[in-house]
């Protein structure tokens, strides 16, 4: 798990805060940065072929690997290819050949979490996924590193074009583990779309329909629909409205502070050196103890106060680069303190975070159902993120990083009325 999950985490700053910083360095204006955020918009769509990575099969490919690993290793070398392509690219002279290569690769990393994912849930009872988010998040933080601190350091001595082969090369570490690992076997009862009462009765209501017409019905509404109506079977109506409004808004913050963070450390005076030595020893430490902190408060105080505590954290982070932001000139402990808090914050948030969608997800349903949330965590915040270099173009760095923190306030209070106790009963 921490070798995938280093190769999970290496694509997204690529999308992302590196990239950002690639552009603004090429002379791209900040609004056309923010907007290219919507890229990752695809993240938030994963979805709609989710359902194809839990049912259908590759031919060749998972009679060798299995489901699981064939639909991991085709998304890895996808993005392999995609970072290699990047890499040949000019943002001043095309724009487009660089949002299209992002576009694909945001693709390909949709994919491998979708795989991904339902591996981890499936390899592992419940009681130990605590243990698998933390070995997930340790290897993403360090592919989050590699993929900023590190490309931000080739860029400064090798060049932009070095900088992304080099992470193309390194993409191979996820597709040298797929091909280790074993195929987990399914915890839940592995229901067939015959078997499946909803599919029987949409079958049974439409037999005068063409043969193919009933076989793609059917494999549409055991695909998606049952998955769907499982987890709102699960729950009263009150706590599974409250609980979706909790995954859309817990990582608001998140997603419109980050595609900003790197044109701010330029536009504040920092040099790609003191970026990526400042993440890499830095960022890197205190990501590791917010991860192991995370393991710590989850086993001994529960997966809500985890959420409460990521939240709290989340919210101090932005409000030191609000400070940082209000400095007159670029100082390198200040970086260091806004930086390594943010890092540490952020791995205890989403640590939290993957530990109470895991909690969420049925075992009948594992990649369908957990990229549905997924999907719905990131699909506000894309929103807004996209946004946001037009904010900081109107109010500037200071108030945005001060609005960015305020953007976790619902998902607390929303914690709050889920830990009520005429909810809390029903809480996974």
């Amino acid at each position: 798990m921490l070798f995938l999950g280093f190769g999970s985490g290496l694509p997204f700053y690529l999308v992302y805060n590196t990239l950002s910083a690639w552009l603004r360095q090429e002379g791209i204006q900040r609004s056309k940065i923010g907007m290219l955020a919507w890229v990752g918009l695809i993240f938030t769509l994963q979805f709609l072929w989710a359902p194809f990575v839990d049912r259908v099969p590759l031919p060749g490919l998972q009679r060798l690997l299995g489901r699981r690993r064939s639909w991991m290793l085709l998304a890895q070398l996808g993005i392999v290819a995609a970072l290699v392509n990047l890499s040949v690219a000019h943002p001043a002279a095309d724009l487009e050949q660089v949002a299209v290569g992002a576009l694909f690769l945001a693709f390909f990393a949709a994919t491998q979490d979708i795989s991904m994912n339902a591996w981890r849930i499936e390899s592992a009872p419940d009681s130990e996924q605590g243990a698998m988010a933390a070995a997930y998040q340790i290897g993403y933080r360090g592919g989050l590193i590699c993929s900023s601190a590190g490309a931000l350091g080739l860029a400064e001595f090798a060049g932009w074009h070095a900088s992304y082969a080099t992470m193309a090369g390194l993409g191979m570490v996820g597709v040298i583990t797929t091909l280790l690992v074993r195929e987990p076997q399914r915890r839940g009862a592995v229901v067939g779309e015959h078997q499946e009462e909803r599919v029987r009765e949409w079958l049974a209501s439409r037999a005068h329909w063409p043969r193919f017409a009933r076989t793609a019905g059917a494999a549409f509404v055991g695909a998606v629909v049952c998955p769907l109506t499982d987890f709102i079977g699960r729950f009263p109506v009150r706590v599974a409205a409250l609980l979706l409004l909790l995954i859309g808004c817990y990582r608001l913050t998140d997603f419109t502070m980050g595609v900003m963070a790197n044109p701010f450390y330029i536009d504040h005076g920092y040099s790609l050196g003191q970026i990526a030595t400042i993440v890499k020893f830095v960022g890197l430490g205190l990501s590791m103890i917010g991860v192991l902190l995370s393991g710590v408060v989850i086993a001994r105080y529960g997966i809500m106060r985890a959420l409460v505590l990521g939240s709290l954290l989340v919210i101090s982070s932005n409000l030191g680069f609000a400070w940082l932001a209000s400095t007159h000139g670029p100082t390198v402990l200040g970086l260091g303190f806004a930086n390594g808090l943010d890092n540490m914050a952020l791995a205890l948030h989403g640590t939290a975070l993957i530990a109470f969608l895991s909690a969420l997800t049925s075992a009948r349903y594992t990649a369908t159902q957990y990229a549905l949330f997924s999907s719905l965590y990131a699909l506000p915040g894309k929103l807004l993120e996209g946004t946001s270099g037009y904010v900081v173009d109107a109010i500037g760095y200071p108030h945005f990083f001060m609005y960015t923190a305020a953007l976790s306030i619902p998902s607390l209070l929303l914690i709050f009325l889920l830990t009520r106790p005429a909810n809390r009963h029903a809480l996974p």
